[in-house]
């Protein structure tokens, strides 16, 4: 087989739902998104085995009643806000409940924005020697809805890139504001290794801050040095943690991992995704390594002097990050 021939990418309709594949035949690895729907990626198949967790029978059924799995993106803000309001350049802006488009967690903060299911547009589908990839562009600006709750105007594109046997998330932001833009976004992506139990599973956590929460799962400001075993065992555990201080290499990555038996899932954060949270609930066969770009409610916390490390995209800026999807073992 020729390099040429072996990396594909092709548009094909699931459910009347238009998918995009990107295969790469020589590490029998497909790849399916879902322009349409948050631009989420639903499968990573290896041998024919998908490592996203998707508990769906149907495209049809996700698109009836869509819910968090696969690789949802959390924007424009990610996690929890801690009230219906947030700060950026020393001013107060406040969201509005009634416009329909704010969800909210069991406290009724805000949380997770309100991208996760819209529409993108696909704007590149290709391959050649060395990658299959997609591009699909997201132009916030031209939502009123949106521009209401985050007055920012701005544009995303995200790249999902199959390269052996690895999968890139890259994604651009342009900030057509003329002021800077608060980047408190990230990705909630859910893995899963079911060549074992998940009381069997181990994890790798490539941190050395671990971030107090409150019992609303809000942080105080405060951090403390990772305590957990290295491996972690889920033996009877869970996480629902929020990691700073990321344990970096020299090229300035971080890699996360779940193992179970000889499946493995490394989840790798480029150097602009400075936290992670882990989540791996009781009872559920999955577990989330999300590349967030600040801490939960960092906004609020950053206007209190709470957090130093808010960043921003410049007005008239860009802003660029990438994460990587690694299995080994399927």
């Amino acid at each position: 087989m020729s390099q040429a021939e072996n990396y594909s990418a092709q548009r094909v309709t699931v459910d009347g739902i238009e998918v995009v594949q990107l295969a790469d035949a020589a590490h029998k690895t497909q790849v399916s998104i879902i322009p349409s729907i948050g631009n989420m990626a639903y499968e990573m198949k290896v041998n024919g085995v998908n490592l996203f967790w998707w508990p769906y029978q149907s495209l049809a059924e996700f698109k009836a009643k869509p819910g968090f799995a696969g690789n949802p993106f959390l924007g424009p803000w990610a996690n929890r806000l801690d009230q219906d309001a947030f700060y950026a350049n020393g001013r107060k802006y406040t969201l509005n409940p009634e416009l329909g488009n704010i969800r909210r967690d069991p406290f009724q903060h805000p949380i997770h924005g309100f991208l996760s299911y819209v529409p993108w547009q696909a704007t590149s589908v290709g391959s050649d020697t060395d990658s299959a990839w997609v591009s699909s562009k997201l132009e916030f600006w031209k939502h009123p809805d949106w521009m209401a709750q985050f007055p920012f105007a701005h544009n995303l594109v995200m790249t999902y890139r199959l390269h052996d046997g690895t999968l890139e998330v890259k994604l651009i932001i342009e900030n057509f504001a003329t002021e800077p833009m608060p980047l408190s976004i990230g990705f909630h992506p859910y893995f899963t290794v079911p060549d074992a139990p998940r009381d069997r599973w181990t994890v790798h956590v490539a941190a050395r801050e671990h971030v107090r929460l409150s019992d609303q799962l809000i942080p105080t400001g405060q951090t403390d040095p990772v305590g957990l075993p290295d491996p972690y065992s889920l033996d009877g555990g869970q996480l629902d943690d929020v990691f700073s201080t990321l344990q970096r290499v020299a090229n300035g990555l971080a890699t996360f991992w779940v193992r179970g038996a000889k499946q493995r899932v490394s989840v790798v954060y480029g150097p602009n995704y400075a936290v992670a949270v882990v989540y791996a609930p009781k009872g559920k066969n999955f577990i989330c390594f999300e590349p967030m770009t600040a801490i939960t409610n960092a906004m609020n916390l950053a206007h209190r002097g709470l957090y130093a490390s808010l960043p921003y995209v410049p007005a008239g800026g860009r802003w660029e990050e990438s994460f990587w999807i690694r299995p080994e073992g399927f």
